[in-house]
């Protein structure tokens, strides 16, 4: 039995303008927006999120990279020092490291149906929450960050996601210096971001794509 099928009443969200006034409602399927969430698997998520994100390019040399002769400092006894080998030994300055860091691949594969799963649980805990907005369109007329501001202004959102149906090039740029503030495409969304800012704002073309691609 699948998620989508356990909960059977559905659920209206109220769909609003860019001036927050009322101007519809919309049906939501409860086996995407009103699942149980388990904490343990969004952090699973969030953290293979973060895992993915991890350069991986840490280096430090090993005494067969590092620069210098290999030739004995001096002779093994009679001199009364103790006994070296190299001065790229670990115990010289400017020697190689032991157990140093080598570049890696921090990244590993989750499945599908964990990802789908803690997506629909970020999605539910917002509606739950009271932190997610459904509004009808989210456009500009130009690329200005302080037309994005007044829009932010009406909404009453000073830190939040903003998801888009489609590629919004006026909306995108206009958003990207403001902190606190993110707009992605619908095809981009994900729990991290979900979870990272205080409110999801969805645009309706976005949940209808959403509806399809997590049922």
């Amino acid at each position: 039995m699948t998620e989508a099928s356990r909960v059977a009443v559905p659920i209206r969200v109220e769909v609003y303008n860019q001036e927050r006034k009322k101007v519809s409602e919309l049906e939501l399927d409860p086996g995407i927006f009103g699942v149980e969430v388990k904490p343990h698997l969004l952090h699973s998520v969030v953290v293979w999120q973060e895992a993915g994100h991890r350069q991986g390019t840490a280096k430090v040399k090993t005494r067969a990279e590092v620069s210098g002769t290999g030739k004995k400092p001096w002779r093994q006894k009679g001199t009364g020092r103790s006994r070296h080998g190299s001065l790229r030994s670990p115990l010289w300055p400017g020697g190689g490291k032991v157990f140093s860091p080598r570049p890696r691949d921090y990244s590993w594969t989750l499945p599908k149906k964990i990802k789908k799963s803690a997506l629909r649980m970020a999605l539910s805990l917002k509606l739950r929450a009271g932190e997610m907005l459904v509004l009808d369109k989210i456009e500009l007329n130009e690329i200005k960050t302080k037309k994005f501001k007044e829009l932010l202004k009406n909404l009453g959102l000073s830190n939040g996601l903003l998801v888009i149906g489609e590629s919004n090039p006026k909306v995108e740029k206009s958003a990207r210096n403001l902190e606190d503030i993110k707009v992605l495409r619908v095809d981009g969304i994900n729990v991290r971001d979900i979870l990272s800012h205080k409110n999801l704002v969805l645009e309706v073309p976005a949940v209808n794509k959403l509806l399809e691609r997590l049922r």
